[in-house]
């Protein structure tokens, strides 16, 4: 099992999709019934196998570990190999926990079409863990595709009343962007010879060539980032997908295009990134404040929250490059608690959804009088959203802006107003939602979580101060991965920047 724990992983819940296919029954709600326990247990199943890459983990190795290679088309030397180093690790846990999670918050939620439902989540489940674990870069282009197809479904088919628009908009916009990236991956395979991620990382690819791939990658990881001004789908489908769908659309789906750009553009493209970085600095902080002053303006909660997404994972793309080991572990960091956080703020949003069926904010008023355990666990990840210390938000967000320092004082300065504008539309959700007088009728008549919502809301809220009260449980794990990251990148540079001098030298 050790030897193949990662297949294990990934494929085990596309096997309970093929279940839950199966599944006869005497009515359609016997079957809606046993679908729903079979992708509960399937996902279950996978979360606590997963759990077995958190405590085998060689800490203090950069190596990829728990690797499987089995060829696939050996006349091209392509073959199906995974493995998982610090960084990618932690994102396949993310993936595995909040797969179940969602499967119990749609438990009466959903309730029409409940076994293809359930089919579309592990197969999502699947091709999000096999991204993340892949290490040949035609089977990452597989599994990142692949990601496409049943989210589209979730939003299309389970979604609000503009549901059709939401899920085209999302598949166009990452479609159109995934092309180039196609085109540039076959460029790198046709100069590398192999489409092995391993040795991409250390091929070095001509300056103007890197400058091109670096443009064709970043065309779509800036659109799953989301980066301005590519996010325009993300409020759409925020708003229209089932609740469950905004999870993992926040909460690992955003952090794809992020997640590209530490494996891909940093490593492999360094003169480029050099290059560009000033670029990214300018979009980011466009993101950081400009979305937050939209946010302000928001009526709908979950756009609201939806554009908070942006404005964080703005400071995810300013770590990234700032290029230092504060920076990247940052953004790694801020990665994973708005994985936590931002599903967490989903959900609370979905709860009072599913009582009232209303996301406007003036709907609500005195919540706090009929749910206080509900009030209690929304200023948690209120609280952890805007960064308060003790939570995870806030070891990230001050990572980020120590690594920003390091690289650019302006950068950091302007990326710390996002810090206050964060504050202020969450306080004001808040305050508008759960305090004030409790005079609207229904609103008086909700009920206070039940013990599957209380089961649903434990786990993050250990999970968001865990990740504040104890960073070094996770910092551990990817340091030694950020530091030969950081190392290579550092000696690319160096060697491009000395080339030239050596040129002139040896002219002369």
């Amino acid at each position: 099992m050790q030897d193949h724990i990662l297949s294990i992983v990934t494929f085990a819940p596309l096997l309970g999709a093929l279940i839950i296919l199966l599944i006869r029954g005497d009515s359609e709600e016997a079957v809606a019934r046993n679908s729903r326990w079979v992708a509960l247990w399937v996902s279950g199943v996978t979360f606590a196998v997963s759990l077995l890459l958190w405590t085998g983990f060689e800490r203090g190795t950069a190596e990829f570990q728990f690797v499987e290679e089995v060829e696939w088309m050996p006349s091209l030397g392509l073959s199906y190999r995974m493995g998982v180093d610090g960084i990618s690790v932690l994102f396949v846990l993310l993936s595995t926990l909040l797969t179940p999670i969602c499967i119990i918050s749609s438990w009466g939620a959903v309730t029409k079409r409940v076994k293809e439902y359930m089919v579309s989540f592990l197969i999502l489940e699947t091709m999000m863990v096999g991204m993340f674990c892949a290490l040949d870069i035609v089977v990452f282009y597989i599994f990142f595709e692949g990601v496409l197809i049943p989210m589209f479904l979730i939003i299309g088919v389970w979604g609000g009343t503009r549901r059709v628009y939401a899920a085209f908009k999302l598949f166009l916009y990452t479609l159109a962007g995934s092309v180039l990236m196609l085109v540039a991956i076959l460029a790198m395979y046709s100069v590398a010879g192999t489409a092995d991620i391993t040795v991409l990382m250390t091929q070095t690819f001509p300056s103007e060539m890197q400058k091109w791939l670096w443009i064709a990658f970043f065309a779509s990881f800036a659109v799953k980032v989301p980066m301005w001004p590519v996010h325009t789908w993300l409020p759409d489908a925020h708003v229209e997908a089932p609740t469950a769908g905004s999870v993992i659309l926040a909460g690992v789906l955003l952090k794809m295009g992020a997640y590209g750009f530490l494996r891909f553009s940093i490593p492999m493209m360094p003169e480029a990134s050099v290059y560009f970085t000033p670029l990214v600095y300018a979009l980011s902080i466009v993101a950081v404040i400009y979305t937050s002053l939209v946010a302000l303006a928001q009526e709908d909660m979950k756009k609201l929250i939806a554009y908070s997404s942006v404005a964080h994972m703005g400071y995810v793309t300013i770590g990234i490059f700032a290029a230092n080991q504060q920076g990247i572990e940052g953004a790694i960091y801020q990665m994973l608690s708005h994985g936590v956080v931002s599903a967490a703020l989903f959900l609370c949003v979905g709860v009072v959804y599913d009582r009232m069926h209303t996301r406007m904010i003036e709907a609500y008023g005195g919540v706090v009088d009929k749910m206080p355990v509900y009030a209690l666990m929304f200023m948690v990840f209120m609280l952890a959203s805007v960064g308060l210390p003790g939570t995870g938000g806030f070891v990230g967000e001050f990572l980020v802006l120590v690594g920003a320092f390091k690289a650019n004082t302006w950068v950091a300065a302007l990326a710390a107003t996002g810090m206050v504008l964060g504050a202020a539309y969450m306080l004001y959700l808040y305050r508008k939602v759960i305090f004030g007088k409790l005079e609207k009728d229904d609103v008086k008549a909700l009920l206070d979580l039940n013990w599957r919502e209380k089961a649903v809301f434990a786990p993050l809220i250990v999970l968001t101060l865990w990740m504040g009260i104890y960073p070094p449980s996770f910092l551990d794990i990817m340091s030694a991965s950020v530091s030969n990251l950081i190392t290579n990148y550092e000696t690319a540079i160096a060697a491009s920047n000395a080339a030239p001098m050596f040129a002139q030298v040896f002219g002369q």
